[in-house]
């Protein structure tokens, strides 16, 4: 505080921010970013700030650049890089808990994984593609009814909803559940998917895949 105060004063044409709250306990840091947020937009001063923690990023940017060594991978509002990443490294990147990702290959109109079918109408065939889908873009039903079966590992009750974990092979998936949710670890599940909130990407590349 004593650091901004100092800054303020000054009245600067940009502010500088190389990740200020890394060091703050949770609660003060959330505190804080109140705080930097309502104070950026009283001053009205261009601030870059540069940070590790998505959520800080989602939560005070009016635009985010995501960068990966060195190279600028999306640029846009939180809002447009959340709903619509251009990498498989910005789907991953962007979320708590990240996106969930399934790998597999896009052949004859079809995405195939291990347990997994799902039509892809228009896309070329690619020998390694992935899947994403976000955790609230899927819900738990019973086994053989939802798009692929899974083995529930965790269940985590974090207060206003609870996160399940899952085992499809190798592979651990996070579905977002109400509150009032229960399953019992190790029981075999099945996870529905939202076809209106599925995104491809090239495996190699990390491209998005359109189509």
């Amino acid at each position: 505080r004593v650091a901004l105060a100092r800054a303020s004063i000054r009245r600067p044409s940009v502010f500088l921010m190389d990740e200020p709250l890394s060091n703050l306990d949770a609660k003060l840091r959330g505190n804080m970013r109140a705080e930097l947020k309502h104070m950026q937009g009283e001053l009205g001063i261009t601030t870059i700030y540069v940070t590790h923690d998505q959520i800080e990023a989602m939560t005070l940017a009016h635009r985010v650049a995501i960068m990966k060594d060195g190279v600028l991978q999306q640029l846009g509002t939180p809002k447009e890089v959340y709903s619509d990443p251009a990498t498989l490294f910005v789907a991953g990147f962007m979320g708590s808990p990240p996106m969930n990702f399934v790998e597999g290959a896009i052949s004859g109109g079809n995405f195939t994984a291990n347990g997994v079918n799902t039509p892809t109408p228009g896309a070329p065939d690619t020998r390694a593609a992935t899947l994403g889908f976000r955790p609230e873009d899927c819900s738990i039903t019973a086994a053989g009814q939802g798009l692929l079966d899974a083995e529930v590992f965790t269940v985590e009750m974090t207060g206003d909803q609870v996160l399940v974990t899952l085992r499809l092979g190798k592979t651990q998936l996070v579905v977002k559940m109400p509150k009032e949710f229960e399953i019992d670890a190790d029981a075999k599940a099945g996870i529905t998917l939202d076809p209106t909130h599925l995104y491809f990407f090239d495996s190699e590349s990390g491209a998005r895949l359109r189509f």
